[in-house]
């Protein structure tokens, strides 16, 4: 608050409380650049200087390869064409892989519990046929995850740590599907 000497006359006070007025608008004066840049675009935006710019409203177009170095130019064509980079789509061909493989076994273990739970014990043959069946998606299963933990390795040899994916540990998931899905027993062979 400044000081007001009652003695002056009320011209030279008005004249006063007009440049009272004028800085105590829309000015911020800050201690650093940060502060003077912020109190820039405040007085700009209050001026409508960014009214009815082109793209206002719309999300920014981000597309900065500034990261992949030499590899940016090719990064780009591969993204305007609707591909990925080969490691990316090997990634995305071993997720999809994993994902048909595990469909399958979800369709035999399905077959499995039909028939277990039934009301009508299943008949020899279909033991059988379903015995056979098991045995190879089991061993299609084994033979798809063995070349994934192939497609991985060379994932991880071409990929940074960061995209590194863990091997698939098959003997593990041959047994986890062995316990859910087992054999049936005496299984009678036709004479």
């Amino acid at each position: 608050m400044d000081f007001v000497d009652w003695r002056k006359s009320s011209d030279k006070m008005k004249i006063g409380q007009e440049q009272a007025e004028e800085s105590a608008g829309p000015k911020r004066r800050g201690k650093n650049f940060a502060h003077y840049i912020e109190e820039q675009i405040y007085e700009a935006q209050v001026r409508g200087d960014f009214s009815n710019l082109p793209g206002e409203g719309k999300p920014l177009q981000l597309d900065d390869d500034s990261a992949a170095g030499d590899m940016a130019l090719s990064y780009h064509v591969l993204k305007s064409h609707g591909f990925a980079p080969a490691e990316i789509e090997l990634a995305k061909e071993i997720r999809t892989e994993m994902a048909r493989a595990e469909k399958k076994l979800a369709k035999v273990m399905h077959q499995s519990k039909a028939l277990r739970t039934r009301r009508v014990p299943p008949f020899p043959s279909e033991k059988r046929s379903f015995n056979i069946i098991a045995g190879n998606a089991a061993a299609e299963y084994e033979k798809t995850l063995r070349g994934l933990n192939r497609k991985i390795m060379t994932l991880n040899l071409s990929t940074p740590t960061a995209m590194h994916q863990k091997f698939i540990e098959v003997e593990k998931h041959m047994q986890d599907f062995w316990a859910a899905c087992p054999l049936f027993e005496d299984v009678t062979t036709p004479s």
